[in-house]
């Protein structure tokens, strides 16, 4: 059981949050972010409150049950009553513990999300593509928007590499499970023979870090210029307007050459650059957290297989969580990607309460 005065902290802490926010005293500010915790405690206060109450209720009721002077119905119907009550009082144990997990300060934030073609050479790149469209169109049917910050086609028509910032609510908390290795299993249009080839390409998810996460300094950093290369217009190895950045202490390297401004491929390569490093930095941190107990979700392994999209059988199945979808076609629409993302948080949630537990 949750230690009770755990339980009335809540509650209280919603109470003077409530006297701050009408006393009209508290400046802007200030007022944003008590105005957002007491919402955030709102979801939980009534839950909490029938948490407290468990104890009378079930003595009410087994006084009931135990009454000689009851009727049968009324003994009956306090049974029943009990039931529920227990079954009520598990699950809100349960909602309040995850109320009260550690938040992730990264959840509420836009994403950075980078697609790279990886074993399987051409066939690797058309995946690589593939999963770019299946992610475009998980973001028109969530009214989320996707921006190309870089793009590097292959000859095939696939993508050797692209990386996006996709903007809009809590887009970080719905996609960061999705950083790994993606594997398929298909017949490539090239092969004669029919035979099902298997190739992959990798994904990193990065919450976009602003200028207040991260601060870059001048003498940390290694700028150089250079020509660009490959498609992109008349400016073209006729000047140096591409740039790569280094940040020394990490040694993170960024390359930046879709614009033809050396500024605006300067700006958006630091883009790219804060959120690596913000990346990196809590990476670090989850590390020297949990040395010795590695979870199955989110472990921020990139080289990880975590997904497998087998069209000949048409199903995707996530090797995290054991969870088969025979939808293929339909994931790759953006039509159940809900479906699987649900299953990954909930998996995630259920390993954190178990080390609380």
């Amino acid at each position: 059981m949750l230690p009770e005065k755990k339980v009335r902290d809540l509650i209280d802490r919603h109470f003077k949050l409530e006297k701050q926010l009408s006393s009209g005293e508290v400046d802007k500010r200030k007022f944003a972010e008590i105005s957002k915790e007491y919402s955030d405690l709102n979801e939980i206060i009534k839950i909490s409150k029938e948490y407290l109450n468990f104890t009378k209720e079930k003595e009410d009721l087994n006084n009931i049950i135990n009454d000689k002077n009851s009727d049968n119905e009324m003994k009956e119907f306090a049974n029943i009553e009990l039931e529920n009550l227990k079954n009520n009082f598990i699950l809100n144990e349960k909602k309040i513990k995850l109320f009260l997990l550690p938040k992730d300060q990264a959840d509420e934030k836009n994403a950075i999300i980078e697609i790279r073609a990886g074993t399987g050479g051409l066939e690797a790149s058309l995946f690589a593509a593939d999963l770019y469209k299946m992610y475009e169109k998980v973001c028109q049917k969530k009214s989320w928007t996707i921006e190309i910050i870089s793009i590097s086609k292959s000859d095939a028509g696939g993508l050797k590499e692209v990386i996006a910032i996709i903007r809009g609510k809590n887009i970080y908390s719905s996609l960061k499970y999705e950083s790994g290795v993606h594997r398929v299993q298909r017949v490539p249009d090239t092969e004669t023979q029919g035979r099902v080839h298997t190739s992959a390409a990798t994904v990193a998810v990065l919450p976009e870090a602003e200028e207040l996460d991260i601060k870059l300094d001048e003498k940390d950093l290694r700028i150089d210029v250079f020509r660009s290369s490959g498609p992109g217009g008349q400016s073209v190895n006729t000047t140096d307007s591409a740039v790569r950045i280094t940040h020394i202490p990490t040694g993170i390297v960024v390359s930046q050459q879709d614009e033809k401004s050396q500024i605006r491929n300067k700006e958006k390569g630091l883009k790219i650059l804060r959120s690596r490093i913000y990346d990196f930095e809590r990476q670090k941190i989850d590390q020297e957290r949990s040395k010795d107990r590695k979870s199955k979700i989110g472990t921020g392994d990139r080289s990880e297989r975590i997904r497998t999209y087998n069209f000949p059988q048409g199903r995707v199945t996530d090797h995290r969580i054991n969870l088969t979808l025979h939808k293929l076609e339909e994931f790759m629409e953006g039509e159940i990607f809900e479906e699987m993302i649900e299953n990954l948080s909930l998996q995630a949630q259920e390993e954190q309460l178990n080390k609380i537990n």
